[in-house]
């Protein structure tokens, strides 16, 4: 069916972080925006105003540091000229190097830019339609009509309703001396061959000791509650660990905790429980630990899953999570510069396209922007390299495994890794930072600039 969008001017569905932050890149390219904003017509669970941009959850984005990643993020998108980061800057509050932001200053701060960019019209009406060329960028709440829409131009498995996120944990934080790799039954699910000779999995052995210190701190820790929309019925598909421990202290070891199959070769016996660590990305930086979906707090996460026999030192990449979230299985739907495949002028950008946070998803609405400016102009989309904290977050959205694909937020381990061994840790993302920003800089020059848009 038709979209009843016309060719120009570019129609933005969607006024949130990753919207406006589209709708302004474009604007200042020159494109004549509309930009279609539910709220002030139909609320939301969470928002309790009308504005462009505000903030539902926390009131921080994050690190400013570089050699944090969500603190080179965020110098990469100042280098391609962020207004939503302007704004911040300009409603902080002291929260340490975290940019942490009064929430009102700083929605009021977007709205205003946004609102009175002679190029950009707002819209408020609840869209049903997907626009071309356009973007949508209607977050974890999009409202039903619209999913529905977007599910049909899917398919059915194209567009999650939930969340069930296991904590992800860093590579070079696993005690190899505890850990041991094999696959169940010495079946593999991976098509390397190092894969097939070594094992899919990293197994963490438990003693029936260390299993029941480990299931009595995981029933007594403290759970996150959220938002009221964020209280799901669970499916037994997505049911958070520490619920399953609560159903029997047998539970887990006859779930995803089973140890049969997976005989430690250095002692030649079965262990009595087993956690098993799946491999997130290609270069193996990544591993998620199976079955261990959460709805612990941070400081339990961080407490609890570190009594599992390997991962004392564990470093988190990505934390547990279960909650109410719409977001599109993009690497099996949607293309490397996160269109529709069937029309690369219809974008999609924000937590819909399955980042996490609020400056992953204004990135992914700002690199939205440029490409649909390049596009119109007849340019190729284009994505920044994965040296960079930006591409790589892009390079996930495309490669990761179908089957097992969940929001991801910025890490170091999704960036490409240095030529050569650094052994001290913040050297090293020091180092990663100086190359990404640099490369940054290059790829604005070769493809993010217009007349109107100069590097500053």
């Amino acid at each position: 069916m038709a979209s009843p969008f016309s060719a120009a001017p570019v129609h933005i569905v969607g006024g949130g972080l990753a919207g406006s932050e589209a709708a302004w890149q474009l604007a200042e390219r020159g494109h004549d925006v509309v930009v279609h904003e539910m709220r002030g017509v139909r609320g939301t669970p969470a928002h309790k105003t009308d504005r462009l941009a505000e903030l539902v959850c926390s009131n921080t984005f994050k690190s400013t540091e570089v050699s944090n990643a969500h603190g080179l993020l965020k110098a990469e998108m100042r280098l391609l000229g962020s207004v939503v980061l302007q704004a911040a800057d300009e409603a902080r509050v002291p929260g340490g190097t975290a940019l942490t932001v009064d929430r009102d200053v700083f929605s009021a701060g977007v709205h205003e830019r946004v609102t009175s960019h002679p190029r950009i019209t707002i819209i408020r009406e609840e869209a049903t339609a997907l626009p071309s060329p356009g973007l949508i960028a209607t977050g974890p709440l999009t409202s039903d009509a619209l999913a529905e829409v977007i599910r049909g131009r899917l398919g059915v498995a194209g567009l999650a309703f939930y969340d069930a996120i296991a904590p992800i944990v860093s590579r070079e934080s696993i005690d190899d001396r505890v850990v041991f790799r094999a696959s169940r039954y010495g079946k593999e699910t991976m098509d390397a061959p190092e894969a097939r000779e070594e094992g899919a999995y990293l197994n963490c052995p438990f003693t029936r000791d260390q299993y029941e210190a480990f299931l009595d701190a995981m029933i007594a820790a403290d759970q996150h509650h959220g938002h009221e929309f964020d209280e799901v019925p669970y499916f037994e598909g997505c049911m958070p660990v520490e619920e399953m421990a609560r159903r029997g202290r047998e539970t887990l070891r006859f779930g995803p905790m089973k140890p049969v199959g997976l005989r430690d070769p250095r002692t030649g016996r079965d262990a009595h429980a087993v956690v098993q660590l799946r491999m997130e990305d290609r270069a193996g930086q990544m591993w998620n630990l199976v079955g261990c979906q959460t709805r612990l707090r941070i400081p339990e996460q961080q407490r609890v899953f570190r009594m599992i026999p390997g991962l004392e030192n564990a470093e988190f990449l990505r934390y547990g999570s279960i909650h109410r979230n719409s977001y599109i299985n993009s690497p099996a739907t949607l293309t490397p510069h996160l269109s529709l495949r069937d029309d690369p002028m219809t974008l999609f950008a924000g937590q819909l396209t399955g980042v996490e946070g609020y400056t992953e998803s204004t990135a992914t609405g700002l690199v939205a922007g440029i490409n649909l400016s390049r596009m119109l102009a007849g340019e190729p989309p284009v994505v920044p390299p994965p040296t960079t904290m930006l591409g790589a977050l892009y390079r996930y959205l495309r490669e990761a495994d179908p089957a097992h694909f969940q929001p991801m937020n910025a890490n170091f381990g999704l960036v490409d890794e240095l030529p050569g061994r650094v052994k001290d840790k913040k050297i090293k993302r020091e180092k990663i930072a100086e190359r990404a920003l640099s490369e940054m800089a290059h790829w604005r020059d070769a493809h993010a600039t217009s007349p109107l848009t100069t590097p500053k």
